[in-house]
């Protein structure tokens, strides 16, 4: 039915990489969202206060903020659709990322609240005027919120959409505690003891946790987490393909949003190849990439002396004194040596695991232990995590 509604409503809505197309099937979903939950606030609170329920009517004033928060994604992604400015050139798609950070804040909120009444009920339990009623718009509750849930976590998915998902996020814990007032209300009379707030304090546990989950993955995107591994290993193949790499590394992947991935690659090429030929090639590729993968790739080039001798004598001593010191997780790249009158330069980049923790002047002194060539050297390490590939 929502995609029904979707396709009817929004163009182009199988053009799952524009932004607006994005927006616009989002600010559906709001609007879905706003009618659903409004509906669900008005019965369970009638509910509540007809069976003396507390808890049915903290639900049903949970539904009311779901469709605050329902609001307020209409706005997001109205903002999100925003074209890059002079402020903000890399688009306001990461507006979506604050926003579901907000959701998962009041998810928190939500388990806190919960297991404060929760609480409170335990040292002081109340009778729940049980009717048949009661149970039938928890269990309609349920339906719908798991309706809600899957159609967010379907959309959330194919438009690559944060912020559905964590509406999705959102009914799932909706979910669970409705799920936890229907037992409650189903079985405190026929035990005759109030389970109430014994089922509250599971509910907000499991909804804690949800929050947790939810926030988790946003704060990650916003600090810069590890890029996708497939999408690493695509752009370096296609890298490949570019008829001047010799080999690729560093490939990074910086996002600002699902259309808006800017990525950086290092590209290994023969020193002696002309320049404008180099760049030609390598700008082809950047373009070719651009057009397949919507990424804005930007390529630095190394020049490597290719069958140099000199240099694959120093590429063989260097590389067989990082062995000597026993770290098979260490490697080289960017290797460069510079002949002088009286000494050789020798340059490249030293990758080490996260875990290593000495300086790089101690890693240098270390390294130039392990070797001994007739000249004289001026060595330059520049110290690396593993990044990309």
């Amino acid at each position: 039915m929502i995609g029904l509604l979707i396709k009817k409503v929004v163009k182009n809505s199988e053009d799952t990489r524009s932004l607006a197309v994005r927006a616009k099937v989002g600010k559906v979903l709001g609007y879905v969202g706003i009618v659903l939950n409004s509906l669900l606030f008005l019965a369970k609170f009638l509910i509540g206060m007809l069976v003396n329920s507390v808890s049915i009517q903290a639900d049903a004033i949970n539904n009311l903020t779901d469709a605050g928060s329902n609001v307020v994604s209409i706005i997001s992604f109205r903002l999100a659709e925003k074209p890059a400015d002079q402020g903000h050139p890399y688009g306001h798609e990461r507006v979506e990322l604050i926003t579901s950070m907000l959701v998962g804040i009041a998810i928190a909120i939500l388990g806190f609240e919960t297991a404060k009444e929760s609480v409170t009920r335990i040292f002081h339990p109340e009778a729940i005027d049980f009717k048949w009623s009661a149970v039938f718009v928890l269990i309609l509750s349920i339906l719908v919120k798991l309706w809600m849930f899957l159609y967010n976590n379907k959309f959330g998915k194919k438009y690559n959409s944060t912020l559905m998902l964590a509406n999705a996020m959102d009914s799932k814990s909706d979910i669970i505690g409705t799920f936890g007032v229907f037992v409650s209300t189903l079985l405190s009379p026929l035990l005759n003891f109030q389970l109430d707030g014994y089922m509250g304090l599971i509910v907000s546990g499991i909804i804690f946790y949800s929050a947790y989950d939810l926030l988790r993955d946003v704060i990650n995107s916003l600090l810069g987490k590890a890029p996708d591994s497939e999408m690493i290993h695509l752009l370096a193949n296609q890298i490949m393909k570019c008829p001047v790499a010799i080999s690729v590394h560093d490939v990074l992947i910086h996002s600002y949003g699902p259309n808006q991935n800017y990525a950086t690659a290092h590209v290994v090429v023969d020193a002696r190849r002309s320049l404008l030929e180099v760049h030609g090639e390598i700008d082809q590729v950047e373009r070719l990439i651009k057009e397949s993968t919507g990424v804005n790739l930007s390529i630095h080039v190394d020049p490597v002396l290719v069958d140099d001798k000199l240099t694959q004598q120093y590429y063989m001593m260097f590389d067989e004194a990082i062995h000597a010191l026993g770290n098979t997780q260490w490697t080289m790249h960017d290797f460069r040596v510079e002949a002088r009158k009286d000494h050789i330069d020798v340059f490249f980049d030293l990758v080490v695991p996260y875990a290593e923790t000495r300086h790089e002047k101690e890693l240098t002194r270390l390294i130039k232990e392990k070797v001994h060539p007739k000249e004289k050297i001026h060595l330059y390490i520049e110290v690396d995590h593993p990044l990309g590939i």
